[in-house]
């Protein structure tokens, strides 16, 4: 619809409102008594349908508006109204708060009925407007013509309004807002949506790849305050397509509120489902080389198995600590598990031996095993930031849990005084940075060592998170971290490197856990955004 022309409709209807203009009786000098303040004053709400003159069907229609009528004399009445704002799409108009101060009100039967015409002045130049209609038994009804440019343009509005209680509801908001992922037009919604009541706005994310057909298709969930409505109305689908769309929440009383959703931005998702396995085969320094599966795109600590070589037939150590398993959430899993490798060989086997899952690469050190998890892969800048991570797990700590009194790890004695079954895994998440990336020498990565040269606790650590926690009997949960920059930026132009780092033991740097933890990871999604 023209927008000038909606200016010119209700700029009419709310100076003229109702009784504009309404001529005098002629003839009889008894002076009409008319019950205003028990009969006609008071609040109305109603809706308004606009038409083109000469066309059946409304251009727009169950337009929301609240009257008041207050008493200005014994015959006549004051009209107001307030905060007067619609929209026109996605268009906001305002016309702030209208009122028409003196009105004439005439007696007919047992209603009161109003007629008139006016000639106005609006934005846009001249218009002629007749108003006419009745006020009886709490019900108001009017028609308003409009004629646009001597007569080049006419409309007509059809009010209708009831007069409310003064008891009714006043409060017109909405409580929650949100997008059930049960919907399959909702898969396409990022995050769950922020309401800001003081502001009117909602805003919430949806994934980079989102289409414009898949914009207009959106269902959301929308609960609103006692006895009030909202439109478009909770499950009815709303297009997006725009990046925003208007809610409009009508009270009890008639009272409403406006409010805007708006996308505030697009993620880019990169997921890890654990249903690939690749072969990977490694040689030892003692002992043949040995073949385990790792899931595509990430790495193990099972080279540390390997590693033990000839040693595990004595150290009754067998199985592997990061496996693939048939049932997980959704397919297959992930599972990583803590053994006790018995310590031994001149202090090179540990006592404990933690199942981490990793973004990286292995390269032996006998000498600090903690050298050899080369956590992060190359970074890619074009996919925007990393803000969060998320996925699902379960968890079930071993018994008996072994810490390390000394350096020596391959002396490890239960620890009573942690209780039984006290271990707990860990998740970790880092954005560092590097100069140039050396995939030879592996000497850019940060590792598994303590200082300066970890990969979480790095002065090269530019963001990062984390969880952590004990047994969830059984249940999977899901988990989501969120990366901390602190007062760091992401820099385009930077080299970075990413490590995602899960361990069946958190204190598994230190060789202390309980054999047979066991975590299982599944769906792990990356969340980027530019």
């Amino acid at each position: 619809m023209n927008k000038r022309l909606f200016y010119y409709l209700f700029a009419v209807l709310c100076t003229v409102t109702l009784f504009t203009s309404c001529s005098d009786d002629e003839g009889d000098d008894t002076p009409t008594v008319i019950p205003i303040e028990q009969e006609i004053a008071g609040d109305y709400k109603g809706t308004m349908d606009v038409y083109y003159v000469g066309v059946p069907d409304p251009i727009a229609s169950g337009l929301s508006q609240k009257v008041y009528v207050t008493k200005a004399s014994d015959t006549a009445v004051k009209l107001e109204l307030r905060d007067f704002v619609f929209f026109l799409g996605s268009e906001e108009l305002n016309l702030g708060t209208i009122a028409v101060e003196n009105c004439p009100v005439t007696v007919e039967g047992t209603s009161y009925k109003f007629s008139g015409n006016q000639k106005m002045t609006l934005l846009v130049g001249d218009c002629d407007v007749a108003v006419s209609g009745t006020i009886g038994s709490g019900n108001l009804a009017m028609i308003v013509d409009v004629k646009v440019g001597g007569g080049t343009l006419q409309v007509k509005v059809d009010y209708k309004g009831t007069k409310l209680a003064g008891t009714e509801s006043t409060e017109a908001k909405i409580l929650s807002f949100t997008f059930d992922k049960s919907v399959e037009a909702n898969a396409v919604v990022f995050s769950e949506p922020i309401v800001n009541e003081e502001d009117g706005t909602i805003v919430f994310e949806v994934l980079k790849d989102v289409t414009t057909d898949d914009l207009k298709k959106l269902v959301p969930t929308i609960e609103v305050s006692a006895k009030a409505t909202v439109t478009p109305a909770s499950g009815a689908t709303v297009d997006f397509s725009s990046n925003k769309a208007i809610f409009t929440v009508v009270a009890e009383d008639g009272s409403s509120k406006i409010y805007t959703a708006s996308i505030s931005g697009r993620a880019f998702v990169v997921s890890y489902d654990f249903e690939e396995w690749d072969p990977v085969t490694h040689k030892p320094m003692f002992g043949d080389e040995e073949t385990f599966t790792t899931p595509t795109g990430w790495c193990t600590s099972n080279y540390g198995i390997v590693e033990m070589g000839i040693f595990k037939p004595m150290l009754g150590v067998s199985g592997w600590l990061v496996t693939e398993e048939s049932e997980g959430h959704n397919g297959k899993s992930a599972l990583l598990r803590t053994i006790n490798s018995k310590g031994g060989v001149g202090g090179l086997i540990p006592t404990i031996t933690t199942g981490s899952l990793f973004l990286g690469t292995w390269s032996t050190n006998a000498s600090n095993t903690l050298n050899s998890t080369k956590f992060g892969n190359q970074f890619n800048n074009s996919l925007g930031r990393p803000v969060a991570v998320k996925g699902w797990y379960k968890y079930e700590s071993g018994k008996d849990f072994y810490t390390c009194e000394s350096d020596a790890t391959d002396k490890a004695t239960i620890d009573v005084s942690k209780g039984e079954y006290a271990d707990q895994y860990s998740i970790k998440v880092s954005l560092y940075t590097t100069e140039e990336y050396d995939e030879t020498g592996f000497s850019d990565y940060l590792t598994g060592e303590s200082g300066d040269n970890n990969f979480y606790t790095s002065s090269r650590v530019v963001a990062k998170g984390g969880v952590e926690g004990g047994s969830t009997d059984g249940q999977w949960k899901e988990f989501t971290i969120t990366l901390d920059y602190g007062d760091a930026e992401f820099d385009i132009n930077q080299k970075y490197r990413f490590a995602i780092v899960c361990s069946s033991s958190k204190e598994g740097d230190k060789f202390w856990g309980a054999p047979e933890s066991k975590l299982w990871v599944d769906d792990i999604e990356v969340i980027y955004k530019k």
